[in-house]
């Protein structure tokens, strides 16, 4: 009985897309627009301990890098899963 409500659950869990290409930028535009948004509305974004190149990141600290970017990781899974859904990817 448990078995076959295990495979009842499993088989209920929807697909998500493949890796790809799309996927890929779409991710790296994510990113890209959460350190952009980050860097204008940041207070202190050179906290912490700096970047090896942090003129490479708009002077930004590791900090700032790190939450910008964790930002942008999930932004950019609702933004796939969201394309996904409708069949753009």
């Amino acid at each position: 009985m448990a078995y076959s409500t295990l495979l009842a659950v499993a088989s209920s869990v929807p697909s998500t897309v493949e890796w790809s290409p799309k996927v890929a930028i779409v991710m790296i535009l994510c990113n890209i627009i959460a350190i952009a948004f980050g860097k204008y509305s940041m207070k202190n974004i050179s906290a912490g301990p700096a970047l090896p190149s942090s003129e490479f990141f708009g002077g930004m600290g590791l900090p700032a890098l790190l939450g910008t970017t964790s930002l942008g990781h999930v932004l950019g899974a609702g933004v796939i899963l969201g394309l996904a859904s409708v069949g753009a990817l």
